[in-house]
């Protein structure tokens, strides 16, 4: 096979989670390192939760903890999360090896029976941990009897440290006012991101490295095409890397480049709906003339009609497929929409929301429209005033406060160029002339954007911490800052120089001062969440 085309002892992108081909990257072992510290000295009893896209490596941190765990820790593992709460109960009993027999079925007879052997364990000096992996996929119910088990304790210990492992949708749950009680019980919080272009690059070398390979097989290009197609995921990243592979072996070429990535990519996944091609007129004409065609056919082998059906037993037809087209609204026009969508923020809100997968219910909104710094954990609102040049810069859809004839309406911002813009606006979407929009919109504005938990409160000059080592990850990356030396991250004066740098660049008072325009500017170039469209077609 390709293995030895490649001078390969083992296929080195394979999706199985293989401890031997583990590459951390950074916000990995940032990961790894929150993790390990909730369990041991930082939990103190409550939750730790690590959250991230499918693929990006959840279960291999998982894996690596339970590798570094200290002898004194037993650990309850549960990997599907689809249970009740008696059924939860007894699959935790059981990962602990505690005897159940004459107690299934009842919940308080497996909560005493859990609680027998949380108190012996203490009494032996151990810690007893609980992982649930997926937790997006527990039931209310479940995570309220999750909750509960918190509540075994002595006088001075929690008898029980749990980590739960999920998607992004975890935290929406746990954004939830009936969760509030397990939200804030939450002690350490981090949310796994993708892999920059660089780290991708080094995670394909290490694995091609450890299977064997002296010579690395793709291209500067390909590298780059398989992040872009990828996202920085690691488990699409072996996905398309494999299947490059073995398309290059096909041709017999040693060197795989950007076409082999594409085509890769291209078979392995899904298509997505806003890169395909739209239909046109000639198309349309066509797909007409085959459904004369083949209903000219049809009557010409059929002699006679067939007795009509019932209309209970008629099948209905398919509905005609619609055209996502954004139409044209003239500059002119757009003070009369404007007067027709009326004063209410609260429609614009809920469709900004839904970008950011948040469910746009009256609470979220209501709670949405005072815009508070952290609007829910891991979420961030910011409220100012603008042009449309600073807020393309930021990159992130944003609600804009238009006037017209003293009337006024909230429009969400979807897209920019150097002459039209694209707007959500009392229902519907529309393209109009970017000086209209000008015209109408005083700067005032209103956005959201996704970061780690603890950027708020902002740091000043002189902190350390987890969010100084966030930002200044960044300012490295697009700001010139040197890297320090070893030690912690300190927030001196070569790094107020790097934010005056980034603050000019992005549009901003370049101030030195670290507030929530210049937090998202640094998270501007995360993939998480909507962006703001560039060019309009």
């Amino acid at each position: 096979m390709y293995l030895e085309h490649y001078g390969l002892d083992e296929p080195p992108y394979s999706i199985t989670p293989d401890p031997r081909f583990v590459y951390l990257s950074e916000r990995h072992r940032d990961a790894l390192a929150h993790l390990l510290f909730g369990i041991g000295q930082g939990g103190g009893g409550g939750f730790v939760q690590l959250t991230g896209e499918v693929g990006t490596g959840k279960t291999t941190l998982c894996r690596l903890l339970l590798e570094q765990l200290p002898d004194n820790v037993r650990v309850a593992l549960v990997l599907n999360p689809r249970l009740d709460p008696v059924e939860l109960l007894e699959t935790i009993c059981e990962e602990l090896r505690i005897d159940v027999a004459g107690r299934r079925g009842s919940l308080k007879g497996l909560v005493d029976a859990l609680n027998h052997f949380l108190l012996d364990a203490y009494a032996q000096g151990l810690r007893v941990v609980l992982i649930i992996d997926e937790a997006q996929n527990l039931s209310p119910e479940a995570l309220e009897q999750v909750r509960l088990l918190t509540n075994l304790e002595t006088p001075t210990q929690k008898l029980l440290q749990i980590l739960l492992l999920g998607q992004p949708e975890l935290r929406d749950m746990l954004a939830r006012p009936d969760l509030r009680q397990l939200a804030q019980r939450v002690t350490a919080r981090f949310h796994l991101t993708p892999m920059d272009g660089a780290e991708t690059e080094a995670y394909l070398r290490h694995r091609f490295a450890v299977a064997g390979g002296t010579r690395f097989p793709f291209t500067k290009l390909a590298v780059k095409r398989i992040h872009h197609h990828a996202g920085g995921v690691p488990r699409l990243v072996n996905i398309i890397a494999e299947r490059a592979l073995l398309a290059g072996y096909a041709h017999d070429e040693s060197q795989v480049g950007e076409r082999w990535v594409d085509r890769a990519a291209r078979e392995a996944m899904a298509p997505r709906l806003s890169k395909l091609p739209r239909p046109t007129l000639a198309w349309g004409v066509a797909a007409v003339l085959a459904v004369l065609v083949i209903a000219l056919a049809m009557r010409e082998r059929t002699p006679l009609p067939p007795e009509p059906e019932p209309e209970s037993q008629r099948q209905a037809e398919p509905p005609p497929v619609a055209v996502a087209v954004v139409p044209y609204l003239p500059g002119a026009q757009l003070a009369d929409r404007i007067r027709l969508a009326g004063a209410p923020a609260q429609p614009a809100w809920g469709q900004l929301l839904g970008l950011w997968t948040v469910r746009a219910n009256e609470t979220t909104v209501d709670r949405a429209q005072a815009c508070p710094p952290v609007l829910a954990p891991g979420l961030y609102c910011q409220r100012g005033r603008a042009g449309l040049d600073k807020l393309a810069a930021l990159g992130r859809p944003s609600l804009l406060r238009l006037r017209a004839d003293g009337e006024e309406a909230w429009a969400l911002l979807l897209g920019a160029d150097a002459l039209r813009v694209r707007l959500w606006l009392g229902g519907g979407r529309f393209d109009t002339d970017r000086l209209a929009l000008e015209r109408a919109w005083g700067g005032e504005y209103a956005t959201l954007w996704r970061g780690p938990d603890f950027l708020w409160p902002a740091p000043v000059a002189g902190d350390s911490g987890p969010a100084v080592d966030w930002i200044h990850d960044r300012l490295r990356d697009r700001a010139g800052l040197q890297s320090a030396e070893a030690g912690p991250a300190v927030l001196d004066a070569h790094s107020i120089d790097a934010v005056r740098r980034l603050q000019d660049a992005n549009g901003l008072v370049p101030d030195g001062v670290i507030g929530p325009e210049t937090l998202m500017a640094l998270a501007a170039r995360e993939n998480e969440g909507p962006r703001l469209r560039r060019v309009l077609d």
